[in-house]
C-alpha cells in the first residue's frame, strides 16, 4: 500500500462499498460498481499491452465513463493523458505523439477527428470508444465490450508513492506540455494530503477513508471538464474521503442549478468568473432549493469581488473560497471571501499555503509588506518538470536558499499581513511604456461594471507605448455599454497607465473549454479588427 491515487481510492471501496459514487445525468456507480467497472476496463488494457509507466489519453467530455478511465490507468502504475476534447485533429495528434501515448480512450463523438490524428501518433495501438448517440463511424473496441472482456478482480501489482502523474496543460498560450508529479507529492499538493486550510500533513493513507466513514460524506458538484486539474482533483479527493460527485456533461448554467436541487449537493467547485457569472444570472432568473450548499469553492481563474459579492449576498450561510496554484505548483494558497472583503490591487489575495513565498529577480525571498511585485514560487512536494522537455523543466526551477522551488510564472505581492495578492502570468502581462499591466486586475475592475458580462484584456501593438491595453467585452443581454463610460468606470477602480486605450464589444468572450482565458482568440480578435474598437487610442502623453 502507498500514498498512490489508486490504492486511495480502493480504501474508500472497501469503507462504504454501497455509497453512491457518482452522478452524471441519470447515470450513477457507487463505490463498488465504479470498482468494478474500473477494474474490468484495466484488465481489458492490461490484455492490449498497457502496464506500468504506459500512458493512456483520454478524450471525452464529462461522464461516468471519464472517472472509470482514470482510476483504470492509475490501477496499472500507467499515466492519464487529458486530451482537451475541443482540439482539432492536429492538436489531438501533437498531444498523443508528444506523450508517447499508447491506448487511447475517447467519446464516439470525437471518432473523426481521432481517425485523422492516428496516422500522425504511431505509438497509439489500441482504442477503446465511449458508445454515445451520435452514430459517429469508429474504428476500435467499443466501451461495452471492453468491460465485457475484463475480469472485476483486484489482482494488479503493487503500487507505489513514486508512481507517474502526468498533466497536459495546454495554459492560456503556448502549445500543450506535460507536467509529471510523483503520486505523493501531487496527492500532496491538490488531494488533500496536507490539509488546505491547517497546513498539516495526513501521516496514513488511510486517513481521508476513515473520516469519510465518520463523516457520512459530502456531494460535491465538479463543474470544469475532467480534462482540467481543477476537475480532476477534485473529483479524486472526493473519491478518497467517500464523498459523492456529480459531473455535468457540459457546462450548462441552469443545469448546474437543477444538478444541485436534484442532487442535494453541499459543495460547489468552478472556475472564476467565466462559470461564476452565468451561474449566478441563471439562478436569479430561476427557482431553485439550494438550501444544502454550504460552500462555493473557485480556482484556477479570475473569480472578481463584484462577482463574489453577489454569490454572498444570495448564499449567505455558505462559504466562498478562492484558491491560486496551477498545473505546475499545485494548491499555493487559499482565501475565505466575506462580503465586501478587501480585495486590494490585483487578483485574490490568499493565505499563503505550504512552502509558498514570493521571490525576487535574484531568487531572494521578499519580506511581507515591502510592496515589491515578485514571482511566486512553491518548495516541498513539487513536480518533477516537464515531459520530455529538459530545456523547459530547467527554466522551471530555481534554488533559494539551497532549496529547490518552482516558479511558473505567476507574478504575486507579499503584503503586510502576511498574505499573497496574485496579480498575474508573466507571458500575458502588457508592457505600455515600461510599465507592466497584468490583465487579471484590469479584467476585475472591468467586472464590477453593471453592464459588463465577460471580459478579457491583452496588450496590442502601439507605436509611442510598444503595447497598449486593449478589452474585449461581452455586454450583459440588452446592454450596449458606452466606451468613455467603461474608461471612467475603471479609472476609479486602478491607476490610470492600466485603463484601457482600447475596447471591442463581441458576442462572446471566447474561452477554453476548462473556462480558462483563451489570451490566444483575444489578442487574434484584436489583430483582425484593428480600426473596429470604440475608442481611438489616447495620446501617451495623457494622463491615463
Amino acid at each position: 500500500m502507498a500514498f498512490n491515487i489508486a490504492d486511495l481510492f480502493e480504501h474508500a471501496v472497501d469503507l462504504f462499498p454501497e455509497r453512491l459514487a457518482v452522478a452524471c445525468g441519470d447515470d450513477e456507480a457507487t463505490y463498488a460498481e465504479l470498482e468494478e467497472q474500473a477494474n474490468r476496463l484495466a484488465h481489458h488494457l492490461a490484455a492490449q499491452g498497457v502496464s506500468a509507466g504506459s500512458h493512456v489519453g483520454m478524450c471525452t467530455r464529462n461522464r461516468l465513463e471519464a472517472i472509470v478511465t482514470m482510476l483504470a490507468v492509475y490501477k496499472l502504475r500507467a499515466a492519464l493523458i487529458n486530451v482537451n476534447f475541443r482540439y482539432t485533429a492536429t492538436e489531438i495528434r501533437y498531444v498523443l505523439d508528444n506523450a508517447d501515448v499508447v491506448a487511447l480512450v475517447h467519446e464516439q463523438t470525437y471518432a473523426d477527428n481521432v481517425a485523422q490524428a492516428l496516422p500522425g501518433a504511431p505509438s497509439v495501438k489500441h482504442v477503446v470508444v465511449i458508445d454515445d448517440d451520435s452514430g459517429a463511424a469508429f474504428t476500435g473496441t467499443s466501451w461495452a465490450d471492453a468491460l465485457a472482456s475484463g475480469s472485476t478482480e483486484r489482482d494488479f501489482e503493487q503500487r507505489s508513492n513514486d508512481d507517474l502523474y502526468l498533466l497536459y496543460t495546454g495554459g492560456t498560450t503556448g502549445m500543450p506540455k506535460g507536467v509529471m508529479w510523483r503520486h505523493e507529492d501531487v496527492w500532496r499538493t491538490l488531494g488533500g494530503g496536507i490539509n488546505f486550510m491547517t497546513r498539516e500533513p495526513l501521516q496514513s493513507e488511510y486517513e481521508q477513508s476513515e473520516a469519510g466513514k465518520t463523516s457520512g460524506g459530502m456531494v460535491r458538484l465538479c463543474l470544469a471538464p475532467l480534462i482540467h486539474g481543477n476537475a480532476q482533483w477534485a473529483a479524486l479527493m472526493a473519491l478518497f474521503g467517500g464523498d459523492t460527485v456529480v459531473l455535468l456533461p457540459q457546462f450548462d448554467p441552469v443545469e448546474v442549478w437543477k444538478a444541485v436541487e436534484r442532487r442535494k449537493v453541499n459543495v460547489v467547485v468552478l472556475i472564476g468568473d467565466a462559470m461564476a457569472r452565468p451561474m449566478i444570472e441563471a439562478f436569479k432568473a430561476g427557482s431553485y432549493d439550494v438550501s444544502s450548499v454550504f460552500a462555493i469553492s473557485s480556482s484556477a481563474a479570475l473569480f472578481s469581488q463584484s462577482v463574489k459579492n453577489e454569490y454572498l449576498e444570495l448564499f449567505p450561510n455558505s462559504i466562498v473560497t478562492d484558491a491560486i496554484g496551477s498545473s505546475e505548483t499545485g494548491f499555493m494558497g487559499i482565501g475565505m471571501i466575506t462580503k465586501d472583503s478587501e480585495q486590494g490591487i490585483g487578483g485574490p489575495r490568499v493565505s499563503a499555503g505550504a512552502d509558498t513565498i514570493v521571490i525576487d529577480e535574484y531568487n531572494k525571498p521578499i519580506p511581507a509588506g515591502s510592496e515589491e511585485i515578485g514571482r511566486l514560487a512553491r518548495g516541498g512536494h513539487i513536480p518533477l518538470g516537464y515531459y520530455k522537455d529538459p530545456d523547459k523543466t530547467a527554466r522551471l526551477f530555481v534554488e533559494v536558499d539551497g532549496k529547490r522551488f518552482t516558479v511558473p510564472g505567476d507574478f504575486a505581492r507579499h503584503e503586510a499581513d502576511g498574505t499573497i495578492t496574485l496579480l498575474g502570468r508573466g507571458n500575458t502581462s502588457v508592457n505600455t511604456g515600461g510599465e507592466k499591466v497584468f490583465p487579471e486586475e484590469v479584467e476585475a475592475a472591468l467586472m464590477s461594471h453593471p453592464d459588463v458580462f465577460d471580459v478579457l484584456v491583452v496588450g496590442v501593438p502601439d507605436e509611442r507605448l510598444g503595447q497598449r491595453v486593449a478589452a474585449l467585452i461581452e455586454p450583459r443581454p440588452g446592454a450596449t455599454p458606452n466606451a468613455e463610460d467603461l474608461i471612467q468606470h475603471a479609472r476609479g477602480e486602478i491607476a490610470g497607465y492600466k485603463v484601457p486605450r482600447s475596447i471591442w464589444l463581441v458576442d462572446k468572450v471566447q474561452r477554453l473549454a476548462t473556462a480558462k482565458a483563451d489570451y490566444k482568440w483575444a489578442s487574434q480578435y484584436a489583430t483582425d479588427h484593428p480600426g473596429d474598437d470604440l475608442c481611438a487610442p489616447r495620446s501617451a502623453t495623457s494622463s491615463a
